[in-house]
């Protein structure tokens, strides 16, 4: 049988699930003298996050870190499902779906590293930026052509929004 183009999916797609370091950010830090770990995020990757949210997708976090700041970015960008701290992806991503009634193959999933594999291979349409580990690059049916914290998150919710009729430049959303 023939495998479906990732394309084939996009129509179905109510939730996105993004990981944070490799994804929403590039993957590295700074770590300043009193020991705070900073990252940076896309500006373009949020208004895409923004305009998800505003147009009524599920839209989540799950993170093995545990950064405050990343946090309150995107709570500012409306974002409410934020798991911080988790281990076991897998654990945080059935509590989701119970709580949402979400159906797994409604779901994309975006990760780029070895701890978001047993959740990716249990979603419809797993994702990952340019630059992912070579194990989930495996596993996933679309590789951006985008980096993490470059713009990947705002290729895959832009190409689902477009598909769907709703990326129609909403150019009264606020974003920051």
């Amino acid at each position: 049988m023939e495998e479906k183009s990732y394309k084939e999916y996009l129509e179905h797609i109510t939730t996105f699930i993004f990981d944070v370091d490799g994804v929403l950010t590039d993957g590295s830090v700074i770590i300043t003298t009193d020991g705070e770990m900073l990252r940076t995020m896309s500006v373009k990757d949020g208004y895409a996050l923004k305009t998800a949210v505003n147009s009524g997708y599920n839209i989540c976090v799950i993170s093995g870190g545990t950064n405050e700041g990343v946090r309150l970015r995107l709570k500012g960008l409306g974002v409410t499902d934020i798991y911080l701290g988790a281990h076991n992806k897998i654990e945080q991503l059935n509590d989701y779906f119970s709580k949402n009634n979400i159906k797994r193959e409604n779901v994309l999933y975006m990760g780029d590293d070895v701890p978001d594999y047993p959740a990716m291979k249990l979603i419809g349409l797993p994702c990952c930026p340019q630059d992912a580990v070579p194990e989930i690059k495996a596993i996933s049916k679309y590789v951006s052509h985008k980096k993490g914290g470059k713009g990947a998150a705002r290729d895959v919710i832009e190409q689902v929004l477009k598909v769907q009729g709703k990326w129609n430049g909403n150019f009264d959303a606020k974003y920051d």
